[in-house]
């Protein structure tokens, strides 16, 4: 038994050193000339157009005042800083020479077209599950954008991962090639919204916990950290203080805002924005496939009051002067507007501050014309210990919870790496 064991082991680590010999040892795949405007069906580049606004590809790949899809944009990790690339049809700096094949294999299999592993802030594992008409479709209208002259700045990262052919671990850990099933027994639109999450919208990539290498850890949606802001469980929305339903989170996703819960903020504000060039069918179909998955409510933890007095206190009059023309319960953008109150807010009712620190330092940026939300920093304005204690009255006096921790060292501490 002792020697069917070993041979076991031996057969196992041979083939797994077989897989990652395979994944780091990838060809180049030859340039092709870039193709031009007139090469791709205009039916397919509209098509395309949906698909990256799917998976919110200009975001990503767009740094402050860049060009559209040019790259630049730094990614933050625990293991350094990850810069996105150039998705121009540039042949120099972008992927003007690369073929549809070489394209392909990027988005399902994580290789460049010269042969180099892609790092996994490249939600490869996703996009893998796109279907090939998609993939083609993007492929024509990112080959008919602009093309842009642009490199950008190496990658930061820990001095190991700078070692590319480590990534074939990774893979073999992460990466299961293949598309999406269909389930029979639910509706179309369920199968539909299942792909998109899945798929173009690599939602989990977000607002999943990540394990020591980088990987989504199980169970998928309950919960993530993305450039400084809490992504919030996917599975819990009917336990917020008001439950979303499915119409509410289908308007949520196509306007960035809700009457009932607030508006988008942080790395969602722009993926709103994406998703409201959609088509409707496809944010209601996300938004039946995530309200399939939640949770049963859990106990509501009952009002608790802060022992620190002073601090809600002096919270009070800070948001009586800076905060209560806008949100204050009679100003004239609540009664008017239909915004919902600060109690129903995911940020003032999350197990931690940090997302409202970050909407009180940054505000929320009027960055186009159909953002329907605004609201001004207040990082050059408010010292730590003032933001802190704004937080301690919300979070006790309108949100009727219990108070957090340490609240006046998380502000300074994201401000920090605000910064930076």
């Amino acid at each position: 038994m002792k020697t069917r064991y070993w041979v076991w082991i031996g057969a196992t680590l041979a083939a797994s050193a077989a897989a990652a010999t395979a994944w780091v040892i990838q060809p180049a795949l030859a340039p092709v000339q870039a193709p031009g405007p007139n090469d791709f069906d205009s039916a397919s580049i509209a098509r395309g157009a949906r698909v990256t606004a799917q998976g919110d590809c200009m975001v990503c790949h767009t740094a402050a005042g860049g060009s559209p899809y040019a790259g630049g944009l730094p990614l933050r990790t625990p293991f350094g800083t990850i810069y996105t690339t150039n998705i121009t049809p540039d042949p120099a700096t972008g992927i003007g020479n690369w073929s549809l094949a070489a394209f392909t294999r990027a988005l399902r299999h994580g290789v460049a077209r010269d042969g180099h592993l892609l790092y996994p802030a490249f939600p490869y594992i996703h996009y893998t599950k796109m279907s090939t008409a998609d993939i083609n479709d993007a492929y024509a209208y990112l080959m008919t954008r602009t093309p842009v002259v642009y490199q950008a700045p190496d990658n930061d990262l820990l001095l190991p991962l700078r070692f590319r052919p480590f990534l074939a671990g990774w893979n073999l850990l992460y990466l299961r090639p293949g598309p999406v099933p269909e389930d029979p027994s639910q509706s179309y639109a369920w199968n539909r919204g299942r792909y998109l999450v899945d798929g173009a919208g690599h939602c989990a990539s977000c607002h999943s916990a990540l394990g020591p290498i980088g990987g989504e850890r199980s169970p998928a949606f309950s919960g993530g950290n993305i450039d400084g802001w809490d992504a919030p469980a996917l599975t819990a929305l009917i336990q917020a203080p008001k439950p979303w339903t499915r119409e509410q989170l289908a308007i949520y996703l196509r306007h960035g805002w809700s009457t009932e819960h607030g508006a988008a903020a942080g790395p969602m504000g722009p993926v709103a924005h994406s998703l409201s060039r959609v088509p409707e069918a496809d944010t209601d179909a996300i938004a039946t496939y995530i309200m399939s998955l939640q949770k049963p409510p859990a106990s509501v933890p009952k009002p608790v009051a802060s022992d620190d007095h002073a601090r809600v206190a002096q919270g009070a009059t800070l948001f009586a002067g800076a905060c209560a023309s806008c949100h204050g319960a009679t100003a004239p953008m609540m009664a008017a507007g239909g915004r919902p109150s600060l109690a129903l807010s995911t940020a003032v009712n999350s197990e931690r501050a940090d997302n409202l620190i970050q909407i009180v330092l940054n505000g929320v940026p009027w960055s186009h014309a159909q953002q329907s939300t605004f609201m001004p920093p207040f990082a050059a304005t408010l010292t730590d210990a003032q933001i802190a204690s704004i937080a301690a009255y919300v979070r006790a006096d309108i949100g009727k919870r219990p108070a957090w921790n340490s609240v006046e060292q998380r502000v300074n501490d994201i401000r920090k790496e605000n910064q930076q």
